[in-house]
């Protein structure tokens, strides 16, 4: 199973969009990594359409962009 990204040391001087967009991509890792412990799908907007994806999908989507 992954683990999930710390933050950085220095977390509080970083400008207020930088810790947000952490925050919310911290926050999408964790749903990812309950749903793929759980065995559920997700439901995500693609190329105009909510469509399911597995988590594993995405899980695997993101190891390979980072």
């Amino acid at each position: 199973m992954g683990t999930l990204t710390k933050p950085p040391a220095n977390i509080l001087e970083l400008p207020m969009a930088q810790r947000a967009e952490m925050a919310l991509k911290a926050a999408v890792e964790k749903v990812v990594e309950e749903h793929v412990r759980d065995g559920r799908p997700l439901y995500i907007w693609r190329d105009g359409k909510v469509v399911e994806v597995s988590a594993q999908e995405l899980r695997e989507q993101s190891t390979r962009t980072q």
